[in-house]
């Protein structure tokens, strides 16, 4: 004997207020700016000290991965020369 009532029965209070409540295509829209506007109170911008402390650093790492990358070219380049030259 299986209890099929509580496959049948109708979800309580509770169960109804875990389900996402179906919303129409203007109120999902603005519950999405919403929640958008809500995020971007919570930001924290930096100090023009900070700003930048950051710009000086993000330019450093460029300038550090170009010169990499500038020489494994170098250095590839005189390889397939090397390589492929007749001689």
């Amino acid at each position: 004997m299986t209890d099929t009532s509580a496959q049948t029965r109708r979800p309580g209070r509770a169960e109804r207020d875990d389900r996402e409540v179906k919303r129409g295509w203007f109120a999902r829209l603005r519950l999405f700016l919403a929640q958008i506007l809500d995020e971007l109170r919570k930001v924290v911008r930096p100090t023009q000290a900070e700003l930048v402390r950051y710009t000086i650093v993000v330019l450093i790492f460029v300038i550090i991965i170009m010169a990499l990358v500038s020489g494994l070219d170098w250095a590839f380049q005189h390889l397939v020369f090397f390589v492929f030259s007749k001689g």
